[in-house]
């Protein structure tokens, strides 16, 4: 199995031709192998895991050889190798291939299986023990709104701060501009009561 999922890797990296099959959540999808082959195998390419064989279809009346029971009850065969895929579900989107099983291997025409707009926006996924979601692209919208209005609230408390520092300042300055007027009047004023006071007094010892 190791030796064909490296042939896998192989080939599929130089596959181009790729077709789209949309489809609904619940409905069952045929896809067409387009190899002249009397056995091959199907496989499930998805983004983050390895291929998958699903199962090797015989031309002969002989029912498909299932890698494990759960393609089984999902996967069918039906003349030349058309794959048929029951109810599906958000388990069985991907990209499938039909492989010859012969060397050297060959790949057929990749067919990739999505569900409609509307059926992702709007329908939940049932899977057989629990109800799938994708809560991703929501998730990181508010993420970035909740940094956001965080940053804003610091830069709001940081200017507040600035700006108090600035007017305690600045008052302080006034402040002490104000005394330090004040004094210098008090004493322009001292002086000017001594000037008149000696004036006075030479005033009354001419006279005297």
């Amino acid at each position: 199995m190791k030796v064909i999922q490296l042939q896998l890797y192989v080939l599929i990296c130089c596959q181009a031709a790729v077709s789209d099959l949309l489809t609904d959540s619940g409905s069952n999808v045929t896809i067409n192998c387009d190899l002249d082959e009397n056995e091959v195998y199907w496989i499930l390419l998805k983004t983050a895991d390895p291929p998958t064989v699903i199962l090797r279809s015989f031309s002969k009346p002989i029912p498909p050889f299932y890698t494990n029971d759960t393609s089984r009850k999902k996967y069918s065969v039906q003349f030349k190798h058309r794959l048929v895929i029951n109810n599906v579900t958000a388990d069985e989107l991907g990209v499938y291939y039909c492989m010859n099983t012969r060397t050297p291997p060959k790949l057929s025409n990749s067919t990739r299986i999505y569900f409609n707009e509307s059926t992702q926006l709007t329908a939940v996924t049932e899977c057989p023990n629990h109800t799938v979601i994708d809560y991703t692209d929501q998730t990181h919208r508010k993420i970035i709104i909740i940094i956001s209005a965080l940053m804003n609230g610091l830069l709001i408390i940081v200017l507040i701060g600035l700006l108090n520092v600035f007017v305690g300042n600045r008052r302080s300055a006034d402040l002490q501009q104000t005394q330090v007027t004040e004094q210098h009047q008090d004493y322009l004023h001292l002086k000017n009561c001594e000037s008149i006071l000696i004036t006075k007094i030479y005033f009354c010892l001419d006279n005297y």
